[in-house]
């Protein structure tokens, strides 16, 4: 089935692309988002598999123009909702690529009963992933994460994992970053830590992913991990 299209209007000229190539294979946008009045943006992440067929990671608003880049990309197959939180704008990209297959966490699936979920997020690769996806499900945590390895490019692909803010236009956002010690910090916010209730399971999730040998973590909030990427996660982690 091809995706929908969409009306002649919408196919608006695109002067600049929305995509960053992270690596080979591997694009990201971001998008802006709000969480309690703080302007922490998220981001998608989208793999082209070694298929030709293509996966969305945590998906955002689309635009006409980001879906005609994403249309050139290959065909959409998959749309991951990688944890409890990350899940707003699944719907809208079903109803764009209907289809995709939609994956989720088991819980999530309860929470969100207006979506046709066709697989559960786990350890176990789907099986027109093999070659491409390692996922790793981070036990012990509220959040339900799971996160990929896109082998072929050594990037690591992640939503809530940590944050990396250096700088930060918004003066509430900012000051809540220094208080939490966050700004030019790449970690997890103190106050979400929370989240994690068994942490000794989420330690042994967490040493599994830095073992593997990634290059880059792309992350929803912040800025994208490069360079030295898992010393600078493992540190971000240590209060684990």
């Amino acid at each position: 089935m091809q995706p929908l299209s969409l009306p002649p209007l919408l196919h608006e000229i695109r002067t600049m692309s929305q995509l960053e190539n992270v690596a080979g294979n591997v694009w990201a946008v971001a998008a802006p988002h709000h969480f309690l009045g703080l302007h922490v943006g998220t981001r998608m992440t989208v793999i082209r598999l070694s298929s030709g067929g293509v996966l969305l990671y945590s998906p955002v608003p689309l635009s006409a123009a980001l879906i005609a880049e994403i249309n050139a990309l290959g065909p959409v197959q998959h749309i991951v909702c990688p944890n409890l939180f990350h899940h707003v704008y699944a719907g809208d990209a079903l109803a764009i690529w209907p289809q995709a297959l939609l994956h989720g966490p088991r819980k999530l699936q309860k929470k969100r009963r207006d979506l046709t979920f066709h697989a559960v997020l786990s350890d176990t690769p789907h099986e027109s992933w093999q070659g491409d996806l390692l996922p790793v499900t981070i036990a012990g945590s509220l959040l339900n994460e799971t996160v990929l390895y896109h082998v072929p490019s050594r990037t690591l692909v992640t939503s809530d994992l940590v944050e990396n803010f250096k700088v930060h236009p918004h003066w509430l956002t900012r000051s809540y970053l220094k208080l939490n010690g966050m700004l030019g910090n790449i970690t997890w916010p103190p106050v979400m830590r929370v989240v994690y209730l068994n942490r000794r399971a989420a330690r042994a999730s967490i040493d599994r992913i830095l073992a593997l040998p990634f290059d880059r973590v792309v992350i929803a909030h912040g800025d994208i991990i490069h360079g030295n990427a898992r010393e600078v996660l493992k540190k971000g982690l240590e209060w684990l």
